[in-house]
């Protein structure tokens, strides 16, 4: 009832977010009823204008960002390259001078938004009857946003969510957003959910950008890796599906120089399907390997035989449990029969005994049920949790749909009783963190610290991947 009454004096939430942004609806009506009196080529030379008044704003600030960065990288004092990093990115890593850029940066596409949705509404209206071949096919363009994909425009500018019903637009809403983000020239991306609709919608809506000036690209036209990726990514806009992005961010972080990199820095993306990419493929995790240790690899060799003997171990354990869960069900033991079975797939899912003992009637199903008692238990606090200690007989666990293991405290013990951190890896941004709040340190101490900690990182990393 309250909520009802606060709606009937207020309005709801809709109307309240309707009558915010009204104004800025009705001064791109304004802008718009001045640009009809323009001919095509001005309208054409609206982004140019654009682009020199964003640069009129946030030029003095990039040029003094780019001096600072070519100083520290021709520095050899290592105290001047902190001192510069400071200055750049604040103490809290968000401030200084490019926190400054991004601030300027925020406010001047603020104040052009309506001038530059203006534009594409009437380059939309320009090109009604031009025809644009999309996949193949030649496609009439006949759309010119209606004042409620307008506000869908801005709710995307504004780091929001957009919910539209098919059917309503919302490939045409993203021009908005889009092409007021790409004016800066540091790149925007549209991900979605596959390489039909980003080839479809980067011809499609690339009629438009390219009317206006602006260049569009599509990944998925690309080889990974290549110069074209690396093209694609300097267009003002880009379109591509989630994996490509994604996986291109994980090359990046695989190459050896700089120049081998294909994105560029990360500024503005929408998300088509934002529900789908985010929640539903992202259970899915993005995996890719590079060079590991194979049998003529030192270290693989080094490990092997550990290996090998952990896993005889751990097979032997598994039949115990196997035994024991056996000797359980002859008792009639139910409970602790799935229990010692649910052990044992944890620690070995194809062990031969455990699979003829899954044979049997019912076993399967109280396995199945141990399953889901584990993972709502999971849910309870940590001091409530019944089964906390249940890996704890095994040396480690196999996760079969996912393809990872992971060793347990015993494994660990296992493969190095001398010490046990061998194979633990460090927190590497809470130890840098502490180095870096230490005041007391010198620069040159602080450097020295962190390249400890970070070779430390990367050695176990390694051994703990080759033994995975």
């Amino acid at each position: 009832m309250l909520k009802g009454m606060i709606s009937r004096v207020f309005g709801t939430r809709h109307e309240r977010e309707r009558r915010r942004v009204q104004p800025i609806i009705n001064e791109i009506v304004e802008f718009e009823a001045r640009l009809a009196q323009l001919s095509d080529a001005e309208i054409q030379a609206q982004s140019e204008k654009f682009r020199a008044r964003i640069q009129e704003r946030t030029g003095p600030i990039e040029e003094q960002i780019a001096t600072l960065k070519a100083t520290k990288r021709n520095s050899s004092d290592a105290a001047e390259r902190d001192s510069i990093e400071s200055e750049l990115q604040g103490a809290d890593g968000r401030g200084g001078v490019e926190g400054e850029f991004r601030k300027v940066l925020a406010e001047v596409l603020d104040e052009l938004l309506p001038e530059a949705f203006a534009t594409v509404r009437e380059a939309c209206r320009r090109l009604r009857g031009s025809t644009v071949l999309v996949t193949g096919r030649e496609v009439t363009w006949d759309m010119v946003p209606y004042d409620v994909q307008l506000i869908g425009g801005i709710q995307l500018h504004l780091g929001r969510i957009a919910e539209m019903a098919t059917g309503e637009g919302k490939t045409l809403v993203a021009t908005l957003p889009l092409y007021l983000n790409a004016l800066p020239g540091r790149g925007a991306h549209l991900v979605t959910v596959n390489n039909y609709l980003a080839r479809r919608d980067s011809q499609w809506m690339g009629h438009l950008y390219r009317w206006l000036g602006l260049t569009v690209a599509c990944l998925d036209d690309t080889e990974p890796g290549s110069w074209e990726r690396r093209e694609a990514y300097g267009s003002d806009i880009t379109y591509g599906t989630n994996n490509e992005f994604g996986f291109d961010y994980l090359r990046d972080n695989m190459v050896v120089t700089q120049d081998q990199r294909v994105q560029r820095q990360h500024v503005y993306a929408i998300i088509d399907e934002v529900d789908s990419i985010l929640v539903d493929e992202a259970r899915t995790p993005l995996i890719i390997s590079g060079p590991v240790g194979n049998e003529s690899d030192g270290q693989y060799a080094e490990f092997n035989g550990s290996v090998v003997r952990l896993v005889r171990r751990q097979s032997d354990l598994v039949n115990t449990l196997v035994g024991e869960g056996e000797r359980a069900l002859e008792a009639t033991d139910s409970p602790q029969a799935a229990l010692q079975f649910y052990k044992a797939q944890l620690g070995g899912p194809k062990n031969k005994r455990l699979m003829k003992a899954m044979q049997e009637q019912g076993v399967k199903q109280l396995v199945q049920r141990q399953e889901l008692d584990v993972i709502a238990d999971r849910k309870l606090q940590a001091g409530k949790q019944q089964f906390r200690e249940l890996e704890d007989d095994l040396l480690y666990v196999l996760d079969e749909k996912g393809h990872t293991v992971h060793l347990t405290e015993q494994g660990l013990d296992w493969l190095s009783p001398e010490a046990h951190d061998a194979f633990v890896l460090p927190d590497i941004a809470t130890e840098i963190g502490a180095i870096d709040k230490d005041h007391s340190l010198l620069p040159t101490e602080r450097l020295e610290r962190r390249a400890v900690i970070e070779r430390e990182y990367a050695m176990k990393s390694e051994r703990l991947n080759i033994i995975h």
